[in-house]
């Protein structure tokens, strides 16, 4: 259930790991010009995400930065506005990194199940561990928006298929391995952190995708746990 239809930027007036990412988007005061001169409600932490000199106040080298940012991860509308959604995405890569080389730290992702792919849903990242000893990642990843979200336990990899094209969609879905319903990993051409998030699957960046693929094979286990951000 990837949602690469949106491969520029989501329509969705909300996102995005980072999550993408699901979160309520600050009103931002309407701008016939393409970058606002209005200093957000998070101005101060995006611009210290951004490395900005941080003072609250915008200027046309904050708004410049912060519309790269937006246009490059897919939020809308990207005017350089330091809204709620692009800080959300800020904080949750900051939260990302912070795991580092120990995504398993509280043991919440089984170790007696031998090779199993992990995703945490909190934090939109997996990773591959067999027993205790990590595998691969993590990595971030896009998983289910509100209404459409990836559905959590213990699941097996049933189906996997290359060159899989949804039968619902009518997109692309590269190295689809698939674990619950219609639920699958996968890759896609937009960003990790793109809002709001993908209909079910957990999307993955190519490279990302083809790793899981060489490393993970039908009926190995997947466990699915916490709760996406906005859902």
């Amino acid at each position: 259930m990837g949602d690469t239809r949106r491969r520029t930027a989501v329509a969705l007036g909300v996102t995005a790991l980072v999550t993408p990412l699901t979160f309520a988007l600050g009103a931002a005061p309407a701008q016939a010009a393409s970058c606002t001169t209005s200093a957000g409600p998070y101005q101060k932490q995006v611009e210290k995400f951004l490395g900005r000199p941080v003072d609250g106040r915008q200027s046309a080298a904050d708004c410049k930065a912060i519309k790269a940012f937006q246009t490059k991860h897919g939020i809308t509308p990207n005017i350089g506005y330091a809204g709620s959604v692009t800080w959300g995405v800020m904080d949750l890569m900051t939260k990302q990194k912070a795991v580092g080389n120990k995504p398993n730290a509280a043991g919440k992702c089984p170790v007696n199940k031998g090779r199993i792919a992990c995703v945490n849903l909190t934090l939109q990242l997996s990773w591959i561990q067999d027993g205790a000893n990590l595998v691969y990642g993590p990595v971030p990843v896009r998983t289910g928006r509100d209404g459409y979200e990836t559905r959590t336990g213990l699941k097996k990899i049933y189906w996997r298929n290359i060159d899989h094209v949804s039968t619902i969609y009518d997109v692309p879905m590269p190295y689809s391995q698939f674990f619950d319903g219609g639920q699958a990993f996968h890759s896609v051409g937009v960003s990790m952190w793109n809002p709001p998030g993908s209909h079910g699957c957990v999307n993955m960046t190519k490279t990302d995708a083809k790793k899981y693929w060489s490393l993970l094979k039908k009926n190995d286990d997947v466990y699915v746990y916490g709760r996406k951000p906005g859902t």
